[in-house]
């Protein structure tokens, strides 16, 4: 099968053969028909964390089954599945409380030692990051899977397993936001969209849309349901404070960087939530204990996967979409080749568009 290959770290990824094993114990064999592309598989392409490469990412995918490993007992030949970042074994007592995303025990999904890597070439392994989603097919842990109804176009679903997860639940979720409350979301790309839309299904009274990006902060208001919205290189932390009377209940971050986390620090009013979703990079966050928690009462939390239960939160998500109450339209902006991710990433990093999807 064909794949895009991480081989050095300068954010390209090159097309090649890959070979995937068959299916052992829980696995199942899915093929690929879409797959978002995440920032956080960009900086596997560019960052080196020590990982070993070659390597396929992508963790943001939707599909078809085609093969059952003897031991799957959730899925059946055919079934469209949404793939899920989170890990669980789905026995812990993190899991049996409806919090997969803390599980205990999150290698129960790996293969056992000894067993042939999933992903191979002719010169060795192939390593996978993710659900290894940038490829033809993929080979994971029934755990990793959430059947979906077949109403729902790969490409809208694709994004359900990351953006959708992460943006909404951390609203609903993390923050458990509620009706009337305030709103400000620091960050309008994928995950950030998500959370503007996550806060209008919460009955959020006031909800504002941070960005650098017009045209973002446009679709932020036109379509995703925010009230406001700031141009982040404005003196945005004023301009909140006065439309809501000293700062909103909640603030997600949705970038990851030292400086935007700052600013939605200074968003939060006394006693307010600031919910850290982006992927750390760059500067890191300073603060003053004292001054930015302890005197202002303030809560500051990071989020993982919007605190998500998969196969509770997805088919949810899925249901608000056929609705009509969930826009997956607007969020993925363009659909690409496998070939073609490197471009995609280019433009997509330079901030002008929210989604792109790879389709095959």
């Amino acid at each position: 099968m064909q794949a895009a290959l991480i081989t050095r770290l300068d954010g390209s990824f090159e097309l090649g053969d890959v070979d995937i094993d068959t299916p052992r114990g829980a696995e199942v064999l899915v093929e690929v028909k879409a797959a978002g592309l995440c920032h956080s598989d960009f900086l596997v392409a560019t960052l080196d964390r020590g990982r070993e490469l070659p390597l396929v990412a992508g963790h943001e995918m939707a599909g078809v089954v085609v093969g059952l490993g003897p031991d799957v007992t959730d899925l059946e030949i055919g079934d469209h599945v949404v793939a899920t970042e989170i890990d669980f074994c789905g026995r812990c007592a993190a899991c049996r409380a409806g919090q997969p995303y803390r599980c205990q025990n999150p290698a129960a999904v790996r293969r056992p030692d000894g067993a042939p890597a999933r992903l191979s070439s002719l010169t060795g392994t192939v390593n996978a990051f993710g659900v290894a989603g940038f490829a033809e097919r993929t080979l994971l842990h029934q755990n990793k899977l959430v059947r979906i109804p077949q109403e729902v176009p790969f490409e809208k679903a694709a994004v359900l397993g990351c953006a959708v997860s992460t943006g909404l639940g951390a609203v609903l979720n993390t923050a458990a936001v509620r009706p009337g409350e305030s709103v400000a979301v620091v960050g309008l790309g994928g995950i950030g969209l998500n959370a503007i839309q996550g806060a209008a299904l919460a009955g959020a009274r006031t909800i504002i849309g941070v960005d650098l990006q017009p045209s973002k902060l446009a679709l932020a208001t036109e379509k995703f349901g925010a009230t406001h919205a700031f141009n982040a290189a404005d003196d945005v932390a004023t301009a909140v404070r006065e439309l809501t009377g000293g700062g909103v209940d909640h603030v997600f971050e949705a970038i990851g960087l030292g400086v935007t986390q700052r600013q939605a620090l200074e968003l939060a009013r006394v006693g307010g939530s600031v919910n850290l979703i982006g992927i750390p990079q760059g500067a890191p966050l300073e603060f003053s204990v004292m001054r930015d928690l302890l005197m202002t009462q303030r809560t500051l939390r990071g989020v993982y996967m919007g605190s998500s239960d998969p196969r509770h939160d997805i088919p949810f998500y899925a249901d608000l979409y056929l609705q009509g109450r969930l826009n997956l339209d607007d969020l993925v902006a363009s659909t690409v080749s496998l070939g073609e991710i490197g471009a995609a990433y280019a433009r997509q990093e330079g901030g002008a568009i929210a989604r792109t999807v790879v389709a095959l």
